[in-house]
């Protein structure tokens, strides 16, 4: 069954099974302790730190192993704005980091601190320039990810690192997505990664801190890994984690051409096999293995569940697989199409013959979800009718809103309105989508009795 979510976590390198295994044999003791099994396990930490440490482009005593790249994210941000809290208590974020990030974002702003996230463009793209307008004399910390984990969108990393440097401001890289296909450019003060990102094991993150960066560790301080991640050590998932980062960083030039060459292809054909395709994420600057797009009138869940039986394991950014009924805060910020999202990413040793597959068989799953939806066939064809069709969406979810503006658009002349009632959040970003890709004008919205009425004019 062809894995295509590597993105979420990367099937295990066959060198940290076996770096693995190995150092359950040897590094099963506590490197603290002076007796001859505590040194050998020393002796392996250290290795592995130092091997960590080269892939990042620091010192080994910058660098600490944390149980994951969440709390890596978590105990970076609280760390340096605890560090820097005589500057201010001002974290300046891009609206597409990781949730993680956010997360630490939300709690700051709960407990008084003060947050700017900044936008992004509808490829997913920081500008430079906002970011530095964000910074303020307050700012203690900015974070900004090496590249996106749900489009793959590679961010200005050393343009905005200049930038915080020339404000004085440490930033904060999140590499968890890019790390194993090279190092960040230079300019950080912080970094985090998780090793299942790159074929590791999971419960492995690194943060790195440089020296000369005010950090002040979160919580009571313990004497391993410089006070940064209290608690014994994972040793032998640390060793698979820093022997399978250098594995991958050996192959990584070869595989991105390989794999990159491959998700072009998902790229061109998908919009050409189906209709009504939106591929999200910027076209140039994008990690080699990682291809988004989003199918109008598609229940997203429902699309992942007709791929999954046809033996493809792919996920989604749509609102419809989450508990929340939110679309994705990475799609809302880049105002892009949300329903029928796919995120195709592709594992080192992907074969072309499963892409190919994955090619033939989506247009016929996307039109069986579309038929059990009752998605229009096709275009409505220009007609007369009615100047103004209110569709009344309420209570329906993720593709229905946008099924119904179709489904009835051809009621009203050109230049004749179309208003969909709906209280799925979902509607603000997919309404102007369609618009988008049917070259129709989005009026706009207005609050009504139980929820939102989003207003397209009829041009064509």
């Amino acid at each position: 069954m062809p894995y295509f979510d590597a993105a979420s976590a990367a099937p295990p390198h066959p060198v940290a099974r076996q770096a693995l295994l190995a150092a359950l044999d040897e590094g099963w003791a506590d490197p603290a302790r002076l007796h001859r099994e505590g040194r050998r396990a020393r002796l392996l930490l250290d290795a592995a730190r130092e091997t960590a440490a080269e892939a990042v482009g620091c010192r080994p005593d910058e660098l600490s192993f944390t149980p994951s790249g969440t709390r890596a994210l978590h105990d970076g941000i609280a760390g340096a704005l605890a560090g820097r809290r005589r500057t201010g208590r001002h974290l300046v974020v891009s609206a597409v980091e990781h949730s993680a990030v956010l997360h630490s974002a939300d709690a700051l702003e709960a407990d008084g601190g003060g947050v700017t996230r900044v936008g992004v463009d509808r490829t997913g793209l920081v500008d430079p320039a906002e970011y530095a307008a964000a910074l303020r004399p307050d700012t203690a910390l900015a974070a900004l990810q090496s590249a996106n984990h749900e489009t793959g969108t590679e961010q200005p990393v050393a343009e905005v690192a200049s930038l915080c440097r020339a404000a004085g401001v440490p930033l904060l890289v999140d590499a968890a997505q890019s790390l194993g296909w090279g190092p960040v450019p230079e300019g950080w003060s912080l970094l985090t990664a998780s090793a299942h990102k790159w074929g590791g094991p999971a419960g492995v993150g690194l943060l790195a801190v440089r020296k000369g960066t005010r950090f002040s560790p979160p919580g009571p301080v313990d004497e391993r890994e410089a006070g940064r991640a209290p608690g014994f050590p994972a040793l032998p998932a640390i060793v698979a984690a820093a022997a399978s980062l250098r594995a991958v960083r050996a192959e990584a030039d070869a595989e991105a051409a390989r794999l990159r060459a491959l998700v072009d292809r998902v790229r061109a054909r998908v919009p050409a096999l189906v209709p009504d395709v939106e591929v999200v994420g910027h076209p140039a600057r994008r990690l080699p293995h990682i291809v988004t797009f989003s199918c109008l009138y598609v229940d997203g869940e429902a699309l992942l569940h007709a791929l999954d039986r046809e033996g493809f394991s792919v996920s989604s950014g749509s609102s419809c697989t989450s508990s929340t009924l939110e679309p994705s805060h990475v799609l809302r910020a880049m105002g892009v199409l949300s329903e029928g999202n796919v995120r195709v990413s592709l594992p080192r040793g992907a074969l072309e013959a499963d892409v190919e597959r994955f090619l033939e068989v989506l247009p016929g799953v996307v039109e069986g979800v579309r038929r059990h939806l009752g998605a229009p066939a096709e275009a409505p064809a220009p007609a007369g009718g009615a100047p103004e069709v209110v569709v009344d969406a309420l209570g329906k979810r993720c593709p229905i809103p946008v099924i119904e503006l179709a489904k009835v658009f051809d009621r009203v002349p050109v230049g004749g309105l179309v208003t969909v009632l709906s209280d799925d959040a979902a509607a603000r970003l997919d309404v102007p989508a369609w618009c988008d890709m049917r070259g129709q004008e989005y009026v706009g919205e207005r609050v009504v009795e139980g929820g939102v009425g989003y207003t397209v004019r009829r041009v064509s």
